[in-house]
């Protein structure tokens, strides 16, 4: 790491700074003297005098947080954001270390993949695109200022320079807040491709998002042979014996959905088949046992709201993807039962226009995920009922999609440094989609960052306060956020969520970032109301 990550003390905020706990420091003046006027070999550290202030008035203002609505924007969020320079947060493990390593992996992917090739054109275009990837690693360890993006052709450029233009002139990697930091290098790195003209869709991803699904045998099988045979009810039990199964199939299958979002490839870079194993696991013991890390639990209410929607509306359910391979499998998992138990009848789901933080879903993934389940040999070891209860699955739901009752979507936005309390103002056109939903699920860790504005708030903030404008703007809908807990930003705990929090940060300091405990926290919203706009 070069010396420039860490930042003199002017970077940092008056409320950022600790107090000086009633000292102040003084230097002499002749040394100072002495050495304005240059006489050799007569300057040495400045000596300081202690000023003992025990009788002046003890300090009590405090920061004005969280900021007032009209004071909020992508530099200076409600509560204080999350910096690269910031010692004791993972955002600066994350711009110092996580990001050159993935930047390293995914330039010695390039490589590989140049050394495949035999057309001139296309391998120097692919040169090029290698010198730009190792421009960026300069950037990226150098801690350069943030540029604009160059117009590559994308629906997302105007966005872009227009929230560097107006947020970010003169910062850089690391005294950017972390998240529009993190994003603006993986759409730094889509550029290092989408300038060229052969390479435009290169994923540099690909192929650690594969080989990860194919590591996941024994959890992919566990589900498959549970879910080919399509979901039904037994004819010799009562009504509210149905009710009772279907309710805690539901509450099984979403923290399936919930706790497959372990496999996140931004953070378990050099992770074992055997670690990969014990995050997936999917069995009812393990589950129960899990339900209890859930520290912010909203499963219940969750059961309520969705419990109601085949009586009450259209039954459109909107997903909000998170990670590729096993994550995305467990969300189809999900989404086909309800499906089949009818308490939905449309499910949209929302991935990224270009490779994103590693791992997040692409429509290449959405295609590779049900094409090799019906066509592929992806697992040699496996039996060939296991096979077959996997081709099942995969046709069952390739036939959702041909019939309209799954959809894939791509909007610009998600590839943005904007946070969600952006997206009813700078993406209206989707805010309104995501109005007719009846409920949208956001899943997984970069989501939820999205959604509060990835900033210091106290952990006893509720939800729907912490999400701004994707809960009190008119027409907002309802809103779920399954996420297992990977960064520093935790809200929604409760009443005692600060208390409980405090407790977590003394006995296990590393809890914000283990996947260990997670939250499924629920937004009432204000669906049906008319969605205005400014």
């Amino acid at each position: 790491m070069t010396t420039d990550y860490f930042h003199p003390v002017s970077h940092t905020s008056m409320a950022d700074t600790p107090a000086n706990n009633g000292t102040v420091n003084a230097i002499k003046g002749d040394s100072v003297i002495a050495h304005a006027k240059g006489s050799p070999g007569t300057y040495s550290a400045p000596s300081r005098v202690t000023l003992h202030l025990e009788h002046l008035p003890s300090k009590h203002i405090k920061a004005p947080w969280p900021r007032t609505p009209s004071r909020v924007d992508p530099n200076n969020p409600p509560w204080p954001a999350y910096r690269g320079y910031h010692e004791y947060s993972f955002a600066h493990a994350t711009m110092g270390v996580r990001l050159p390593t993935i930047l390293g992996k995914a330039i010695d992917d390039t490589s590989r993949t140049l050394n495949e090739q035999s057309n001139e054109d296309r391998i120097v275009d692919l040169v090029q695109c290698l010198e730009r990837m190792d421009l960026l690693m300069a950037d990226l360890s150098g801690n350069a200022k943030l540029r604009p993006i160059i117009d590559d052709g994308e629906g997302d450029v105007a966005l872009w320079n227009k929230e560097i233009a107006k947020y970010f002139q003169g910062k850089d990697f690391m005294n950017a807040p972390w998240l529009f930091a993190e994003a603006y290098k993986y759409r730094r790195l889509h550029e290092c491709f989408s300038v060229g003209r052969y390479w435009k869709d290169y994923d540099v991803f690909y192929r650690q998002k594969c080989d990860t699904f194919a590591r996941s045998a024994d959890a992919v099988f566990e589900l498959s042979m549970r879910f080919a045979e399509p979901f039904k009810q037994s004819e010799n039990i009562s009504e509210k014996e149905k009710a009772e199964n279907e309710r805690l199939m539901f509450l099984e299958l979403t923290q399936v959905c919930l706790w497959g979002n372990s496999t996140d490839l931004s953070l378990l870079i050099n992770m074992t088949e055997e670690q990969i194993k014990s995050l997936q696991s999917t069995g009812g013991d393990h589950l129960a046992a899990t339900e209890k890390n859930i520290l912010g639990n909203h499963l219940k209410q969750l059961w309520e709201t969705v419990k109601v929607l085949p009586e009450k509306t259209g039954g459109r359910i909107d997903f909000v993807l998170d990670n590729a391979g096993f994550e995305l499998y467990c969300d189809f998992v999900y989404a086909d039962f309800l499906i089949q138990s009818g308490l939905a009848k449309q499910i949209r789901f929302h991935g990224k226009r270009y490779p994103w933080f590693v791992s997040d879903v692409t429509r290449n993934d959405w295609n590779w995920l049900l094409n090799t389940m019906v066509y592929g040999h992806l697992f040699p070891k496996a039996s060939e009922a296991e096979r077959e209860s996997l081709r099942r699955l995969g046709a069952r739901w390739k036939q959702y999609e041909n019939d309209g009752r799954w959809a894939y979507e791509q909007h610009p936005f998600w590839c943005t440094g904007y946070t969600f309390w952006d997206l009813h103002s700078e993406a209206p056109d989707l805010f309104l989609h995501l109005s007719r939903s009846d409920l949208v699920f956001f899943k997984g860790d970069l989501n939820h960052r999205k959604l509060t504005y990835d900033c210091a708030a106290p952990a006893s903030i509720p939800f729907d306060v912490a999400i701004g404008p994707m809960a009190s703007a008119a027409g907002a809908p309802k809103i779920c956020s399954l996420r297992t807990i990977k960064s520093d930003v935790v809200v929604g705990l409760g009443d005692d969520g600060d208390a409980i929090a405090e407790k977590l940060d003394k006995e296990e300091p590393g809890w914000k970032i283990s996947g260990k405990y997670a939250v499924v926290l629920l937004s009432e919203g204000r669906p049906g109301e008319k969605v205005r706009f400014a």
